[in-house]
C-alpha cells in the first residue's frame, strides 16, 4: 500500500543576493513528495541547496516562488503569525548544532514550545520529564547544556522536538556533531520514531548510515532534484 503524501512541494525556486549584489539561485524549479510515515533524506554536495529546500519545506524560510502543501493544505500562503503557530504544533526540529539555550536544563529546555502553545507549567514539565526519560535522560533533567556530553545534548534536542508530538520531524545534518556510538543511538532512535510512533521524517545528512535507513532517498546537484 502506498503512504499518504504528507508535504508536497511545487515548482519552488529560490535566490539570494551575494555580498557584490549579484543573484545567485539556489533552489531551481523543485517538485519534491514526503511519504507520510517514512524516513526520507536528502543527499548531495555541500552548496547543492539541500538546508535552503529543509528550510522552506518546513516554513522555516520562504521560496521565491512555488506552494509548499502539509496534508494538502497550502501553508506557503500562510501570514507569519499563522505560519509560527502551524510549525510549532506540527514540526519538531533537530539541527547539527542542538541550539538549546544554555542558562535552561534539560526540562526547561524541552518545555518551551509547550509553553509557547500555552500549555501550564505544571503539564509542561510533566510531559516534558516524560519524554526525556523515554530517551534515557531521566537523570540528566536538571542539567544544564554545559553539563550534557554531545550525545545528551542532541538527544534533548530531539526531546523538544518531540514536545509538540508533531506528525513531522526535520533535521540537519543531526550526526554531523556526534562521534559514532553516539550517531548510532540517534539513528536508531530515529527509527524508533518512524515505527513505533508513526513519525515522518526528514534528514539533511552526509551520513552513509542515515542513508541506509531511509525510505526514500532524493539527491540534490546544483539547486535541482536529480533523483
Amino acid at each position: 500500500m502506498e503512504s499518504k503524501i504528507l508535504i508536497k512541494a511545487e515548482n519552488i525556486f529560490k535566490s539570494f543576493n551575494t555580498v557584490k549584489n549579484k543573484k545567485l539561485e539556489v533552489l531551481k524549479g523543485i517538485n519534491i513528495e514526503i511519504p507520510s510515515n517514512k524516513i526520507s533524506v536528502i543527499v548531495g554536495a555541500s552548496g547543492a541547496g539541500k538546508s535552503t529546500l529543509l528550510h522552506i519545506l518546513s516554513c522555516l524560510d520562504a521560496a521565491d516562488s512555488g506552494s509548499v502543501f502539509f496534508d494538502d493544505e497550502d501553508i506557503s500562503k500562510m501570514n507569519q503569525n499563522k505560519i509560527a503557530k502551524f510549525r510549532n504544533h506540527n514540526f519538531g526540529f533537530v539541527f547539527q548544532f542542538h541550539h538549546l539555550l544554555p542558562e535552561f536544563t534539560a526540562l526547561e529546555n524541552v518545555s518551551l514550545p509547550l509553553l509557547i502553545a500555552k500549555k501550564n507549567k505544571a503539564e509542561a514539565f510533566l510531559k516534558s520529564e516524560k519524554i526525556l526519560s523515554d530517551l534515557g535522560l531521566v537523570d540528566r533533567l536538571h542539567h544544564k547544556p554545559a553539563e550534557l556530553s554531545g550525545g545528551e545534548q542532541q538527544r534533548v534536542a530531539v526531546a523538544r522536538a518531540l514536545a509538540n508530538n508533531p506528525q513531522m520531524i526535520f533535521a540537519d545534518e543531526p550526526t554531523g556533531n556526534l562521534d559514532t556510538a553516539n550517531s548510532e543511538l540517534l539513528i536508531n532512535l530515529f527509527i524508533d520514531l518512524r515505527d513505533n510512533f508513526n513519525k515522518t521524517l526528514l534528514i539533511v545528512t552526509h551520513n552513509k548510515d542515515l542513508m541506509n535507513i531511509a525510505d526514500f532517498v532524493f539527491e540534490m546537484k546544483d539547486g535541482k532534484l536529480i533523483t
